[in-house]
């Protein structure tokens, strides 16, 4: 429909006024799936159609291209250390008219077209605003202590305070309030804690202690700064316009909340009440959230808030966690951080044009030098408090680093000023520059500062061959599954404690953080709880304290919980033990078998967590494997099994080596009780060809075998093997006469005993006998505890 633009004039007693009528060009129907490409090849009537004349092909032809540039750009910046939110950011700048002067370019096709993707990635920036106020646990922001109050305050009200001073000295006249630099200036030194706990996420130091801090500082950071900047849209809204609009806003403002937390957020809370325990949500209530959520920011711009805000308020009335909070985060996050967020950042990034800045005007110099001052007071700031805090300088500049760092929301706030003309194009490119330039530098300079593995290389020795018998030790049960209570329960008991070789056992459930942004940490003894309404390792606590009860004066329990990414969990483990001073951490193996031989479940996720902690441990570390299976036809064989209901039949594998020197001193200290039955096991090659150990490792082994005999009533069994197949063959014969095998694990350790045994290692962290007694070779009604000593300060290369 070809339509041209009109004119009229109107005259009356006054000056003459002209009215302009704007008329644009539209096609009805719309054209939105296209009848295929062999179609319109084929039909010579429509020859001049084309296949991005449709609205539905373009659309994917712009988010494929924007996919491929933004993978190809990552895939050379990531070996810099870039996140992939600056390659997004790049694509859309290459894509944008920088790269592309055109009117229309390889995604610019038309104006409508531009207009569909920016549709598409706004409604993603939405979604990401929602869950991260989903993620958000509020009552973290009123229970932080006064010191991260303060940091979280100052890290934004302070550099506010210089950017105005700074704006005003350069331009006296104006008011800071009529050209809305106060509500700018709120932008420039606002913290977003979606954004933090991106990068804290990337950089893997989540629930690390320097990532507790900082996410609990922006929490604090970002209400302070949501209430600024609301403060100064109605400021300015009260200059512009009449008080009673300011009145006017603020009240229904006000409605929207009370709608939000007093009405929907009850109903919420009932549904999650009325859902059985580790139930899952229904449907039906998912989808009503979902629809709420999709009204939302409609809803709260027609009472004049930001539709931002609106998803931001309603994400923060959802309870977190599970079920409902997981279940909105588990089921769009993956299409919005996949999919939608990135066409969002690459749109922003199309905005950019380099010719904006060749001559910006003084309003945007002004800013512009505004929001670096901001971004230097701010380092500083955080730099101060946290040195005051007594933070290592190292941890004090990472900290610092982490509270200027801008992303997604920045780049987004930006970008919806600039479509609003608020912020001009100069000023925009200003502001796209340093958000790109600051997060380039953040995360490498973070990396350099701040590994928190560092803290975990003890040089003092925590081994349980350097603890003596009359002393405490000190030990680390970690618990995921209900499965594993009882797993470690019974091989407590098979260690028999005693009141003159007392066990100090702190159980650690690690659970996984599920619809949370915070992780979460809490010493059950100490009553320290985060959320009053959740509860958290309630069967854990009661079986434990039902042990420490039937080993009282032998036993001490203290049961702690720990909700984090399962991929961080090994920071929670590894700090607990240094802070508690343990000698011994127990970890279940990822794989349960049935009686059979099948295998019951398997958890890859804690089979890495379990090399993670093999890899960063500061003492000593066993992992438990439970062996329970047996033959459907059994054979017959030619010794029965020694066991005795009176004792405990406990075997030691013993070749040589740090690992089996640290089983053989588990072993002494357990068989110190009278119904332990303890047989060493010692494997020795027929020849010598092939044996690598030295003469120091040698020395150190005949040590502690003369030490354990002389001290400890035992079986020794020398057993002399050529090969893997013999040691096999040997092992298969023995293994049913005891309940527990502990084997060190001998990590790379090549033995003429082992030979032709490595290729068929399917479990690396159990060492090449551990994983050999763990197959499905072995059958048998035993207990399997694979042991590391410590690793020394050379493996982290100190």
């Amino acid at each position: 429909m070809a339509m041209s633009n009109s004119s009229s004039y109107t005259t009356g007693s006054g000056p003459v006024k002209m009215i302009k009528f704007e008329e644009r060009c539209f096609t009805f129907p719309p054209k939105v799936i296209s009848p295929g490409l062999p179609a319109l090849l084929l039909d010579h009537n429509n020859g001049n159609e084309k296949l991005l004349d449709y609205s539905g092909p373009r659309l994917q032809f712009q988010m494929s291209v924007i996919f491929v540039l933004t993978q190809t750009i990552h895939s050379l910046l990531k070996i810099l250390g870039l996140p992939v939110f600056v390659s997004q950011i790049l694509a859309g700048i290459i894509l944008g008219p920088t790269v592309f002067p055109d009117a229309y370019s390889l995604v610019n096709i038309s104006e409508d077209s531009v207009g569909a993707l920016g549709n598409v990635g706004g409604f993603g920036f939405v979604i990401f605003l929602f869950l991260s106020g989903v993620k958000t646990d509020v009552s973290l922001t009123y229970k932080s202590g006064k010191k991260v109050v303060y940091i979280g305050i100052l890290t934004v009200v302070m550099p506010l305070i210089f950017c105005l001073i700074t704006i005003k000295m350069r331009h006296w006249a104006g008011n800071l309030f009529m050209n809305k630099t106060f509500f700018l200036a709120t932008s420039y030194a606002g913290t977003s804690f979606p954004v933090i706990h991106c990068l804290l996420s990337e950089l893997k130091i989540l629930n690390s202690e320097l990532g507790r801090l900082v996410l609990s500082s922006a929490q604090i950071g970002d209400m302070v700064t949501l209430v600024l900047t609301m403060f100064g849209m109605w400021v300015n809204s009260g200059i512009q316009h009449r008080l009673i609009g300011v009145f006017t806003d603020i009240g229904m403002a006000t409605l929207f909340i009370f709608i939000v937390l007093f009405v929907l957020r009850p109903v919420m809370k009932w549904v999650v009440n009325h859902t059985p325990e580790a139930g899952q949500i229904k449907d039906i209530c998912f989808y009503f959230v979902v629809a709420t959520f999709m009204i939302a920011p409609r809803i709260s711009h027609y009472l004049q808030l930001n539709p931002k805000y609106g998803a931001i308020i309603f994400g923060l009335s959802v309870p977190d966690g599970p079920p409902l909070g997981s279940a909105l985060v588990e089921k769009l996050d993956p299409i919005t951080s996949g999919l939608f967020l990135p066409i969002f950042t690459s749109t922003c990034g199309m905005r950019f044009n380099l010719t904006d800045i060749k001559h910006p005007n003084q309003f945007a110099k002004d800013h512009a030098i505004g929001s670096m001052v901001t971004l230097v007071v701010k380092f500083g700031v955080s730099l101060v408090l946290a040195v005051s805090c007594r933070m290592p300088v190292r941890d004090s500049l990472a900290f610092a680093l982490i509270m200027i760092y801008r992303g997604t929301v920045e780049i987004g706030s930006y970008s919806a000023m600039y479509d609003k003309q608020v912020m001009s194009g100069d000023l925009f490119g200003y502001m796209t520059i340093m958000i790109v330039s600051v997060a380039s530098v953040v995360p490498v300079l973070v990396k350099w500062l701040y590994d928190p593995s560092r803290k975990y290389l003890c040089f003092q020795k925590r081994t349980i061959m350097n603890s003596k018998l009359n002393q405490e030790l000190r030990m680390i049960g970690c618990v995921h599954v209900p499965g594993h209570v009882n797993s470690i329960i019974n091989l407590f008991h098979a260690f028999c404690p005693t009141k003159e070789s007392s066990i100090a056992l702190d159980v650690l459930h690690l659970v996984k953080l599920n619809g949370r942004a915070t992780p979460q940490f809490i010493a059950h003894h100490k009553q320290i709880k985060t959320n009053s309404d959740k509860s958290y390792s309630e069967n854990v606590i009661v079986a434990f304290n039902h042990f420490q009860r039937s080993c009282w004066e032998a036993v001490s329990v203290n049961v702690f919980t720990a909700v984090s990414p399962p991929t961080l969990m090994y920071e929670d483990t590894c700090k607990l033990a240094m802070d508690r001073l343990t000698s011994f951490i127990i970890l279940p193996f990822h794989r349960r078998w049935c009686i059979d031989g099948s295998i019951e479940s398997e958890d890859q996720t804690l089979q890495c967590l379990n090399f993670d902690i093999l890899e960063r441990a500061p003492c000593s570390v066993g992992i438990l494997v439970e062996v329970r299976r047996h033959l459907k036809s059994p054979i017959i064989r030619d010794t029965l099994p020694s066991h005795n209901s009176s004792y405990y039949n406990i075997g030691v594998i013993f070749m040589g080596g740090q690992d089996d020197r640290e089983a053989l001193a588990l072993a002494k200290r357990i068989s110190q009780h009278k119904s332990v039955r303890l047989t060493v096991i010692h494997l020795k090659a027929k020849t010598s060809l092939g044996d690598i150990m030295v003469d120091t490792e040698r020395m150190l082994d005949d040590e502690m075998l003369r030490d354990i005999k002389k001290s400890v009533n035992l079986t020794y069994i020398d057993k002399k093997v050529k090969d893997g197949p013999e040691t096999s063959t040997f092992l298969r014969s023995i293994v049913e006469d005891y309940q527990l095998i502990i084997v060190g694990r001998r990590y790379r350790s090549r033995d003429p005993q082992t030979l032709g045994l490595e290729e068929w290692c399917e479990f690396q962290e159990l060492g090449i006998i551990g994983d050999l007694l763990s197959s499905l070779d072995f059958v048998g009604d035993y207990s399997l505890l694979i042991v590391q000593q410590q690793p020394v300060a050379e493996h982290w290369g100190v």
